[in-house]
């Protein structure tokens, strides 16, 4: 069997063997060393050990690569990205939904030391100017729309100089750095972008035996940085995670070896590139152990995604909750066989238990994990297995991943809580960031000085070392004096027979401080209301844990990875109550 030659393949921390722990913290195996090699120098050992193995399949492009093809295309990009006089340490910006021209800028930019940008494919042009000014971007490659999305468009009307100059050659007011715009295309279709260069002609003036990719590979380290990913900046400007070889190719792999991926496996990732779900989760943990990486589709479809897995005869799905859910509520899911699924990842927000148990039921996915981590920490920190107990596995987000510590204290006194106790998550290891770009002061309020990452996650650890994730510090609702945690009302509001999906925030309140909100989808085909959810909880729960407006919805504001905005729910509900928050002392 052909396989990475390292040690036997590491579970997460599994502290099953050990002395139960009486203080909330936790260190990961260490038996399988860490990777030490640059993405180039890993990804050219496994496409020549894998050969003609399928490396990727782009289902909505209609391409296929083994992994000598893709290791090939990724030379030759990179070649042509060092035409465009790109060097190493510069920002390359990619502003697309999932195609094989990402994971060719993924590989490409890697191999030659250049620094990816992922730039999420819902900003618009305040967003964008803030993303390519912030870490400056020498170039970027995007798509020219989606949907209602003209990405052109809105890159003319940020540079409009486009419309005067030549390819690479932009001098742009309002994006100063930025030289060279390049554009998603299918070769030989469509008009010409003045100003730009089209994908297809740029991978063209590159050359796969290029000797200046050697040279340049041999002066890499694995520390340095590669990937700039840009938090979702729920509140003030988004921070640009800086992230390296080392931080996200180890990541990847031991996610895979959560997963027992082999070369057999393929993987359907319906979850965007742009996110480290895709990027890590999805594309890494694929390329560090010789599977196959399937892409249903550019966006998110239900269909798409049930289609592409029996074509493909796919082995693991990835996910968040909200894709699960419209996947098993989709009117066809009878009539597709998805018996070879075995494995794949939930992750992105907490997933409710009745869903997680349909998953495994449902859809074969007896060996699916939950992943729990955070952009800055490349994400996964915690993990559970394809052998964790079910019970685990609906209940907790796992244990540590290998080569990382984990502890949750006192966010007042930053002791270590005991075991059960609820308190901040903080994780330590190869997996913490290099930093935010060109932020020392946030970087600092993160990242303490003994190296810990604090994620501004409640959690509680079990004498096991298992992590369940009960929340946000700043989403926790304190009424009257009681502290809430709206997952716990989620948890309970799920069992509810015609709710489908359910979000629990705090809004102002001039009596008690915060008052409960729940928004509600109801299962296709009823009606419950207001009446029926009260009645359900009562006697059930704490009066104070009964949402006091509840609201029937259609859907939930969302980024496009699948992540709740409850931000967004609050200032929807406290505008339409006419609710403003109380001054506090």
């Amino acid at each position: 069997m052909l396989r990475f030659k390292r040690a036997a393949p590491a579970r997460t921390g599994d502290r099953s063997m050990t002395a139960p722990l009486s203080l909330s913290q936790s260190q990961g195996r260490t038996d399988v060393p860490l990777i030490e090699q640059t993405i180039g120098q890993f990804f050219a050992e496994m496409a020549a050990r894998q050969g003609t193995r399928e490396a990727l399949v782009c289902r909505h492009q209609q391409r296929r690569y083994s992994y000598l093809e893709l290791h090939t295309e990724v030379r030759r990009l990179a070649s042509a990205l060092l035409g465009l006089g790109l060097q190493p340490g510069d920002r390359v910006g990619i502003w697309s939904h999932n195609n094989a021209e990402w994971v060719l800028m993924q590989l490409a930019t890697a191999q030659v030391g250049l620094i990816l940008v992922n730039i999420n494919p819902a900003y618009r042009t305040a967003e964008l100017e803030y993303a390519l000014n912030k870490v400056g971007c020498k170039a970027l490659v995007s798509m020219r729309a989606f949907k209602t999305s003209d990405y052109l468009g809105m890159l003319r009307e940020l540079a409009p100089e486009l419309g005067l100059c030549l390819p690479g050659k932009l001098a742009a007011k309002r994006l100063p750095t930025l030289r060279t715009v390049v554009w998603i295309d299918v070769a030989g279709e469509g008009q010409e972008e003045p100003g730009m260069w089209r994908f297809s002609e740029l991978l063209a003036r590159g050359e796969p035996q290029d000797e200046r990719i050697d040279t340049l590979a041999a002066t890499l380290k694995n520390t340095d940085p590669i990937n700039i990913q840009f938090t979702s900046g729920t509140t003030g400007f988004p921070k640009g995670a800086t992230l390296t070889h080392r931080n996200i190719l180890n990541n990847g792999f031991f996610i895979g070896e959560c997963m027992k991926l082999t070369e057999q496996d393929r993987l359907c990732i319906p979850v965007p590139l742009y996110h480290c779900f895709g990027m890590v989760l999805g594309n890494l943990a694929c390329l560090t152990h010789g599977a196959t990486i399937v892409y249903p589709n550019d966006g998110f479809d239900a269909l798409t995604v049930l289609e592409t897995v029996q074509a493909e005869r796919c082995t693991g799905l990835h996910g968040v909750p909200t894709m699960f859910i419209a996947e098993l509520d989709h009117p066809r899911f009878a009539e597709f066989d998805l018996s070879s699924l075995r494995t794949g990842i939930m992750a992105g927000s907490p997933c409710p238990i009745e869903v997680m148990k349909r998953v495994v039921s449902d859809m074969h996915l007896s060996q699916i994990t939950i992943a729990y981590g955070m952009t800055e920490t490349s994400p996964v920190s915690c993990q559970s297995s394809t052998d964790t107990p079910l019970d685990k596995r609906v209940s907790t987000v796992g244990q540590v991943q290998p080569h990382l510590q984990v502890k949750i204290v006192d966010p007042e006194t930053g002791e270590l809580t005991p075991v059960g106790q609820r308190g901040e998550l903080c994780t330590k290891g190869y997996s913490v960031m290099h930093g935010y770009w060109g932020d020392e002061a946030k970087t600092r309020e993160a990242i303490d000085a003994d190296g810990w990452m604090h994620t501004g996650d409640l959690a509680t650890m079990d004498a096991q070392g298992y992590v369940n994730i009960v929340g946000r510090i700043k989403d926790m609702v304190i009424r009257g004096g009681e502290n809430i945690y709206p997952r716990e009302i989620e948890e309970f509001l799920y069992r509810h027979p015609q709710v489908q999906d359910v979000q629990v925030v705090g809004v102002p309140d001039s009596r008690f401080g915060e008052e409960l909100c729940a928004w509600i989808i109801a299962k296709p085909g009823t009606q419950p209301t207001e009446d029926d959810i009260r009645a359900f909880c009562k006697g059930q729960i704490a009066h104070y844990k009964v949402p006091r407006y509840i609201r029937f919805v259609d859907a939930f504001p969302m980024t496009v990875t699948g992540k709740i905005q409850k931000f967004k729910i609050r200032e929807v509900m406290s505008a339409t109550l006419g609710l403003t928050e109380q001054a506090t002392a």
